[in-house]
Parts: structure tokens; C-alpha cells; sequence
């Protein structure tokens, strides 16, 4: 029983990001982007199954997306480490933050590169100071209120 429910909430947690990553596509890519999917990195907070599910929703998003194989392995890479760190801090002003910080560095260092050469380069810290920008705007705009509202209904969704 308890495996098939962390199975399901991590599939579902995945279903979720994906679906609000597509519907909110023209925010969710790009050097200035606020992924509205982002709001969803505060759930390790209320279960582990969490770790899974937004690291495969961040992976199946990053496969339709348009910066190809190192979105994927980066962008998953990224919200695995982040997803843990959250899971792991006991503090729930705190939990935002490592998804700020961890893709600040991780997918604005991809995005560098990717637009290296182009003529949308920034540098480097610009571009990290973007997505970090983006991050807090998702994370703390959008996922800290959801912090509010499932500590007061996430025991009908999570227990």
C-alpha cells in the first residue's frame, strides 16, 4: 500500500508539472523565463515521493522542450539535487530556496553555453541572475502560498 502510494503521488506530481509546463509554455523556456511548474518544488516538503516526480516531470518537459539532450540531463539533474535539498530543510520559509539557487547556477550555466555565440548572449551572471529571478518569482511567488494552503488540506492529499 504505501509503496503504491508513493508511486502514485510521484506520478501524479510529474503528470502536474508537465501539464502546467505546456500550458504555460511561452514562460517556461529562455534566459528571462518563470516556470509557473516551479510553484510545485515546495511538495519534497510534504512527501518524498516528490524527488521523483518532479524530476521525471522535469524531464519529460525538458524532452518536448527546445534546448534538446542537455536540458534534459541538466534541467533533471538539477531538480533531483534541488528536490532533495528541499526534502531535506526543516524550515518552511527555507524550502523555496534551493530550487532558486541550485537552477540559478546549474540551468543558467547551461543556458550560457547554449547561447554562446549568439546574438542573445549575456554573461554569464547576468544570465544566472535571470533564471535565479524567474526561480524566486515561481518558487516564492507561487510555491509559498501553496506552502499555506497544503499545510492547511495536504493531509486530504498526502496521508
Amino acid at each position: 500500500m504505501k509503496k503504491t502510494r508513493f508511486l502514485t503521488q510521484a506520478a501524479m506530481i510529474a503528470a502536474i508539472y508537465v501539464v502546467l509546463v505546456e500550458a504555460f509554455k511561452p514562460f517556461a523556456y529562455g534566459m528571462v523565463q518563470v516556470r509557473v511548474a516551479e510553484a510545485l518544488t515546495i511538495l519534497p516538503f510534504f512527501t518524498p515521493a516528490a524527488i521523483p516526480g518532479l524530476t521525471i516531470g522535469v524531464i519529460v518537459s525538458n524532452i518536448i522542450g527546445p534546448y534538446g539532450i542537455l536540458d534534459i540531463i541538466l534541467g533533471g539533474l538539477a531538480t533531483l539535487v534541488a528536490a532533495y535539498l528541499s526534502y531535506k530543510i526543516p524550515k518552511r520559509a527555507l524550502v523555496p530556496l534551493p530550487p532558486v539557487l541550485v537552477n540559478a547556477v546549474i540551468i543558467g550555466a547551461m543556458l550560457y553555453y547554449i547561447f554562446l555565440g549568439t546574438p542573445d548572449q549575456m554573461p554569464l551572471l547576468a544570465i544566472m541572475g535571470w533564471v535565479g529571478l524567474g526561480q524566486l518569482i515561481a518558487c516564492y511567488g507561487l510555491g509559498y502560498p501553496l506552502i499555506k494552503i497544503l499545510d492547511k488540506y495536504g493531509k486530504r492529499i498526502f496521508w
